[in-house]
């Protein structure tokens, strides 16, 4: 089956994941997580990117990003590849690739996914026994959100503004639903949709934006009907 272009359309958050290759490590130390942070932030400003939240795991990363143009993405993610591991390579003595290939990724319902996702990447480090706590991860957008620290690349989304009418109460709110998490239901939807390429939303969201792009979203075309034989012209 031919792989299909990546998802990618303008004015909607995206939720992607990059990978080492063969599942090795892309960040060894203090000095590498903190190289890659500030890549990602950089580049997201120069590509046209709004980066909303990010965790980097050991052989991974995870972002929460608006791109401004449908080509933002890609240019953002080249960038920092080509970047970061030209850092990575002269830094620990080693050549060649470092990714797994190109990311994986899905556009999301903002109303319907946007938070979950959030609360999907903070919980990433808990999920993968880490830490007991997303507070205790250093290496994720967790903290800017609940008012530890500041994060000056990344750029909170209205969804988020909306959880209170302060920072108090927004970041009071953030946390408790990063302590609940995302819904198994919308864990699975995140997982699969993210590592399949479709979109994450409901039926009438993925019809809508399927108008505007060739692009399958979903595993059948949204909105297409099965064909019928019209029994009054039998003749």
């Amino acid at each position: 089956m031919a792989r299909l272009p990546r998802l990618a359309l303008a004015g909607h958050p995206h939720h992607l994941i990059q990978r080492g290759n063969n599942d090795q490590a892309v960040v060894v130390d203090t000095a590498d997580r903190q190289m890659l942070l500030d890549t990602l932030g950089e580049q997201a400003q120069r590509a046209g990117v709004a980066l909303h939240a990010y965790v980097i795991l050991e052989d991974h990363f995870h972002v929460l990003a608006t791109p401004a143009t449908a080509e933002a993405l890609s240019l953002w993610m080249q960038a920092v590849g080509r970047r970061y591991v030209r850092h990575f390579n002269d830094r620990h003595g080693r050549r060649g690739t470092l990714w797994e290939g190109r990311y994986r990724g899905t556009v999301l319902q903002a109303e319907r996914y946007f938070l979950p996702c959030m609360a999907y990447i903070d919980q990433h480090p808990v999920r993968a026994g880490l830490v007991e706590q997303a507070l205790g991860y250093a290496w994720s957008s967790h903290g800017h959100y609940v008012g530890l620290r500041t994060d000056r690349f990344l750029t909170p989304h209205a969804l988020y503004w909306a959880l209170g009418n302060t920072p108090f109460a927004r970041e009071a709110a953030y946390a408790e639903m990063v302590h609940a998490g995302p819904s198994r239901a919308e864990q699975l939807m995140l997982t699969e949709a993210t590592r399949k390429g479709w979109a994450a939303g409901d039926a009438a969201f993925v019809e809508r934006l399927q108008a505007d792009t060739p692009r399958r979203l979903a595993l059948t075309r949204a909105g297409r009907k099965p064909r019928t034989q019209d029994t009054s012209a039998a003749d």
